[in-house]
């Protein structure tokens, strides 16, 4: 039977900055649970190794993911398998609801929702996606050892996670778009410098094929010379970036062209008593370490509407 659940602070997303924010609630004594429907961690679960979080030089993504969530925790953090389907405003509530048919409401509501994969969007894609066309290396990377594999993308996921596996691959090729990588110069200069990475530059990809059961070969084309090959391989991994999970609210939120959320210096949405953190929210970068930051503050204002809530409400307001 669905419930209706009281807490001061819901957190929706258990990525860096949603763990954090889950910190300083709880921290501050407000009753706080996370909403998480994956794995807590986010992103950096599923990522090899983290060397740019201070105090750690290299951290594995899934560790720094367990260290967050246990301290969070240890201050009285609440975590909750649920995957949420809308949220909304309801007097001075806010409401979450979730596909169990459970609803949590909330004096304060944080997204961290981060992003989804961006698709390549060509014909094959979705036939292949779990058969050789996967948006995880260290999830699925060492299902295709000793095989050639192609990443898709000039970023610095896509160069780190084409350097992961090498690991595995006899080969891996990077495909990009363009004639130069978007990816931090000590990136590309590890991916330079790997036997095993080659480079296809100017090219994308036109179709993922295969034999009906998992990939054989990509159709490339030269986006300058118009030549079209093909490309023999035994998985691909498109790392194109992120879509934010922004549209989970009734009301609309006010987001920017590509569809980040627009907060103030306070992390607040255009919804008052919403927030926003990390890689969900318009900013210039997207690392652990601005996202601890979002989360922060956002926890810290949350507490502070709180305040003012129950302060009016002593002085019958």
């Amino acid at each position: 039977m669905a419930q209706e659940k009281q807490y001061d602070i819901v957190i929706v997303g258990a990525g860096p900055g949603g763990l954090t924010a889950g910190l300083y609630g709880a921290r501050a004594e407000r009753k706080t649970i996370v909403l998480e429907k994956l794995t807590p961690g986010g992103q950096i679960a599923n990522t090899d190794e983290i060397e740019d979080y201070p105090g750690f030089e290299k951290i594995s993504g899934a560790e720094l993911a367990m260290k967050m969530t246990e301290h969070a925790k240890s201050f009285g953090l609440e975590i909750a398998a649920e995957e949420v389907v809308e949220i909304y405003v309801d007097g001075d509530d806010r409401v979450v609801r979730c596909a169990s048919g459970d609803t949590y409401r909330g004096r304060a509501v944080i997204l961290s929702t981060g992003g989804s994969p961006v698709k390549l969007g060509v014909p094959g894609e979705r036939e292949y996606t779990g058969r050789g066309v996967s948006y995880c290396a260290i999830c699925d990377g060492a299902f295709f050892k000793g095989q050639v594999i192609a990443v898709v993308g000039g970023g610095d996921a896509a160069v780190e996670e084409a350097i992961f596996l090498t690991r595995f691959a006899s080969k891996v090729h990077i495909i990009h778009r363009r004639d130069a990588l978007r990816a931090a110069r000590i990136i590309q200069s590890r991916a330079f410098d790997n036997e095993k990475i080659e480079i296809i530059w100017d090219t994308v990809v036109e179709s993922v094929n295969g034999d009906g059961t998992r990939v054989a070969d990509l159709s490339l084309k030269n986006v300058k010379t118009g030549e079209k090959s093909t490309l023999e391989v035994g998985a691909v991994f498109p790392f194109l970036g992120f879509r934010p999970n922004s549209d989970i609210t009734r009301e609309a939120l006010r987001t920017d062209q590509t569809g980040y959320i627009v907060t103030d210096e306070k992390m607040e949405t255009s919804i008052k008593g919403i927030y926003a953190c990390g890689d969900v929210r318009a900013q210039l970068v997207r690392q652990i370490t601005n996202a601890v930051g979002d989360g922060t503050t956002a926890a810290v204002a949350a507490e502070k509407r709180i305040e003012e809530l129950e302060d009016q409400q002593a002085h019958g307001k």
